[in-house]
């Protein structure tokens, strides 16, 4: 889901984000409780088992129902759930939970943009879900079941949403100016090449409507860019690579272009000042995993449903995701064990994408009329759930670093930001690289 902070995500959506650290991942929920979190056994369930479940943004569970469904299907049962609205809010306290093994709930969230550091360093802290009965490594897609598997084969948690990227934009800002609107059509425009999106937002700007740019801001575009690299901060060796990877510079530097060319608005994602671009329709096009059409129609006005569109990306790749850990001190172990099989389980990652925009890491869920069938308030009678699935099924499987958050904001905030404010492209690297350099040593 983030983003990964993380914008309420699949009904106001993230990140689910969603959304992907670098100050790229929004989220909302009520912080503090629902319910019990004491992780005791009675927890307010009259002699019913407790099940707490720490997670950051809005998930979806609750809302999608599937708390109630499991609690139905076992009546000892009770599962209760405490939200931390924003992940950089949430990942924190978390460490320092698992490094001193101690106040961990039965259930915790972790964010794809941190899995690959608490899959390095707290493992031990966590159960291997590989040895669970009904756990089946063929039901999730190759790539993100490797996210959270150790060197030495531990599984330590299981994924729940992922965020395969697709390109969303406004038909009638592109029909205004001049280019296609069906969205096989639009997809050709840029098939295969993300400098190809930079050509068709040339063209964007030669008819744009008055007082709209072509996509709604450079770290939107450069983290699209990045994400269908197989290798992009770290190498398979963990040794950082962002300044030597020329993908990383091809990236900066094109996302560079578009912003000196004025196709990007001056913004960061997630800022309110963003979402009031949202709101004025002042942008055709974004860069768009499934949670971000939630995100889109938190801050839209509501005579902009079924003017957006979702069209293939030039290259495919992933933006969010969560995992689902049950941590070895947690008072419930076996009892969470199997709530998070049930509840990653391909038909209860399909209701969830119906529901939630939570699109599932379960490849069999795919062929499930709920995704099959998935339309969107803001796209209308288009079946978006095919463009989606197609691009999960094709995304690279990437290299994740411990640190790539980091990495990632400071490209995006202290980088190709700068360049929409009368930087260089070479001295928005430097600031950026300095920047990152500086948090890497901290």
């Amino acid at each position: 889901m983030r983003a990964r902070t993380r914008i309420a995500r699949k009904a106001l959506v993230l990140a689910a984000v969603a959304s992907l650290g670098t100050g790229l991942l929004a989220g909302c929920a009520d912080d503090g409780n629902d319910g019990d979190s004491s992780g005791s056994s009675d927890g307010g369930g009259k002699g019913k088992t407790t099940i707490t479940v720490g997670l950051f943004g809005t998930m979806g569970f609750k809302e999608a129902g599937l708390y109630a469904e499991y609690e139905k299907l076992h009546p000892n049962i009770k599962i209760s759930q405490n939200v931390i609205e924003r992940n950089e809010n949430y990942y924190p306290p978390l460490v320092n939970h698992l490094t001193t093994n101690s106040g961990l709930m039965d259930v915790q969230a972790v964010e794809v943009a941190n899995i690959a550091e608490v899959t390095a360093t707290q493992a031990d802290k966590l159960t291997d879900m590989s040895k669970v009965a009904g756990v089946d490594k063929s039901n999730w897609l190759d790539w993100k079941w490797q996210q959270a598997t150790t060197k030495d084969g531990q599984t330590i948690g299981l994924g729940t949403d992922v965020g395969p990227m697709a390109i969303c934009y406004r038909k009638d800002l592109f029909q205004q100016a001049g280019l296609p609107t069906e969205p096989d059509k639009v997809a050709a425009l840029w098939a295969g090449d993300w400098s190809k999106l930079v050509d068709v937002g040339e063209q964007y700007k030669a008819k744009a409507p008055k007082g709209t740019y072509f996509m709604d801001s450079p770290g939107g575009l450069l983290n699209a860019i990045l994400s269908s690299e197989k290798e992009k901060f770290y190498d398979a060796s963990g040794k950082v690579i962002y300044k030597t990877n020329p993908a990383i510079r091809a990236g900066f530097n094109l996302t560079a272009k578009a912003a000196q060319e004025g196709l990007v608005q001056p913004q960061t994602q997630f800022q309110p000042s963003w979402n009031t671009t949202i709101a004025k329709s002042k942008f055709a096009a974004i860069a768009c995993p499934p949670w971000m059409l939630g995100t889109i129609k938190g801050n839209a006005q509501p005579d902009s449903k079924g003017k957006w569109a979702v069209a293939t990306s030039p290259k495919s790749g992933n933006w969010g995701g969560t995992f689902l850990t049950v941590p070895k001190s947690g008072k419930h172990v076996k009892e969470a064990q199997e709530f998070i099989t049930w509840l990653t389980a391909p038909k209860q990652q399909a209701t969830l994408f119906k529901v939630q925009a939570s699109f599932p890491s379960a490849p069999a869920a795919y062929t499930m009329p709920e995704v099959t069938g998935a339309t969107n308030e803001m796209t209308g009678s288009d079946k978006i759930g095919p463009v989606f699935a197609e691009a999960a099924k094709s995304a690279p499987v990437q290299v994740i670093g411990p640190k790539d958050q980091i990495i990632m904001q400071g490209l995006s905030d202290n980088g190709v930001i700068l360049v929409t404010k009368g930087k260089s492209p070479v001295e928005a690297w430097n600031t950026a690289v300095k920047t990152i350099d500086n948090n890497l040593d901290q």
